[in-house]
């Protein structure tokens, strides 16, 4: 009898765990840089220079923190629990403080001296942040085998994603309009909305510890014992007419870093993250700077294109089934794409930009549920070492976030002042080439996968030489066009 599928109370209680952290992301990558900038007044490269040191930290902790999810943690809690509690933790003490001003500081305070006092805060924040993703994402092939089971766990997942951030927004429209009675209420940002992101902040931890607190009540782990190997399910048959081949050797983290496929994944993973995060940090800065809308736009749009995006979410599933992973994630790129194109040609938004907005939540949600659907594949029956590879996964999207931000920075035209005449045209260029320039990359990355398909090469050839049997042992193929058999996984 095959193994039962994961009962929906369980799957909604483990879409809960990130959900803290979908909050506390939606709330860094759309409004840090504006937060920084337009309403402290800080300079571009500060505001930069912050973004990347989270982003680095947050790299730097996730590989790290994915080789020892993989080994070390509470046996009796779980291990991927207690690592997701310790970095929920951190997140809840550390992250108020990013969205406040700075304790101390002056108007004639230097900003090295700002730098200095958020970047402790900054650093605790991305590494609770870290430890909370990769523990949840490793998760995922533990509770459940099948590749339509992981998509639609997957898709759940991302649903609270959309759900988080269409809360974000959705309280940040609410405070922007309960000032509609107070005397320095303007429409643009500034230092009086400073009261506005505090209790924002505040709102999304209360928020976040709640459903942190259902998912460590709603999801049971599986006991680890150390060294052990997949077991087979009840079904298998447990007499053979022949011994089967031995029990498949344990795919460590050295073996991951020998396999193409690994690397496949990983710039695919990267290029859609780039997508994603770009386009959600300077989605703000676009909407105030280059189409000159009233504040107000950077809480209704966002919320128009995780709308879109929460939609889209429930269709994965049998899209996936119907044209396959591939087609699926070439469809949303297609999408992106006809965003980048609107942008570009349309200098001057009025009430089209929410149709854009549309565009850009679903092709972003379509790209980012196929490519962890994609990662979760790679991975297979590996799960002894998965928190390794989702974090391998996210330093490279992480430390390629944080450079792109700090180049595009960099790059701005205005570097003494807020906003000068050419940064009109400026965001408008950076909205183009954040979703059209990297969905090309992505397509590339896409080709490849499809010219050699997601499986393990270099280690099934080894551990088949060493054998001297003709079944690679652990090969693990992409689902596209792969043969279901009825028991074992």
């Amino acid at each position: 009898m095959a193994e039962a599928a994961l009962p929906v109370r369980a799957r909604l209680s483990f879409a809960a765990g990130h959900f803290l952290n979908d909050l506390c992301a939606s709330l860094w990558f759309t409004y840090l840089l504006l937060y920084l900038h337009s309403v402290l007044r800080y300079g571009h490269r500060l505001a930069g220079a912050l973004l990347l040191a989270g982003q680095a930290a947050d790299g730097l902790c996730t590989p790290l923190l994915g080789c020892q999810a993989d080994r070390a943690g509470c046996a009796r809690y779980g291990r991927r629990k207690s690592w997701h509690l310790a970095g929920t933790t951190c997140v809840l003490v550390s992250f108020p403080f990013i969205f406040n001003p700075c304790l101390g500081c002056k108007e004639n305070t230097p900003e090295w001296a700002a730098f200095i006092y958020y970047l402790p805060f900054i650093v605790i924040f991305q590494f609770g942040w870290a430890a909370t993703q990769v523990s949840h994402l490793s998760l995922i092939p533990e509770l459940v085998t099948s590749d339509h089971e992981k998509v639609e766990l997957t898709a759940f997942r991302y649903a609270f994603t959309v759900m988080a951030n269409i809360t974000v927004y959705g309280l940040a429209w609410l405070l922007l309009n309960f000032q509609v009675d107070q005397p320095d209420r303007t429409e643009h940002l500034g230092i009086q909305d400073v009261p506005i992101f505090r209790n924002l902040s505040l709102i999304v931890v209360g928020v976040g510890a709640v459903f942190s607190l259902i998912f460590h009540l709603g999801t049971k782990e599986k006991p680890y014992v150390p060294g052990s190997v997949p077991q087979l399910e009840e079904s298998t048959s447990l007499l053979q007419k022949e011994p089967t081949s031995p029990p498949r050797p344990l795919l460590m983290w050295r073996d991951w870093l020998l396999e193409p496929a690994f690397y496949q994944v990983a710039g695919l993973y990267m290029s859609t993250r780039l997508i994603v995060n770009l386009s959600q940090t300077y989605i703000a800065m676009f909407l105030t700077n280059s189409l000159l809308l009233p504040k107000k736009y950077i809480a209704t749009i966002p919320l128009v294109m995780y709308i879109s995006g929460f939609l889209s979410s429930f269709l994965m599933k049998p899209v996936n089934k119907w044209i396959g992973r591939n087609l699926t994630y070439f469809v949303g790129i297609l999408v992106i794409l006809a965003f980048a194109s609107w942008v570009t040609l349309a200098r001057q938004m009025g009430v089209e930009i929410y149709g854009a907005a549309v565009l850009l939540g679903a092709g972003s949600a379509t790209i980012l549920v196929t490519s962890l659907s994609m990662t979760a594949d790679l991975i297979g029956t590996n799960t002894h070492s998965s928190a390794f590879v989702y974090g391998a996964m996210s330093f490279t999207d992480k430390m390629a976030n944080g450079l792109a931000v700090m180049a595009i920075q960099n790059l701005h035209p205005c570097p003494t002042e807020l906003c000068c005449p050419a940064c009109v045209s400026f965001y408008h260029w950076v909205m183009v080439l954040v979703t059209g320039g990297i969905a090309i990359a992505a397509i590339l990355c896409l080709c490849c996968i499809m010219v050699w398909p997601i499986r393990i090469r270099y280690h099934a050839i080894c551990l088949q030489g060493l054998s001297g049997t003709g079944t690679p042992y652990g090969a693990v193929e992409s689902v596209e066009g792969r043969s279901q058999s009825g028991t074992v996984n």
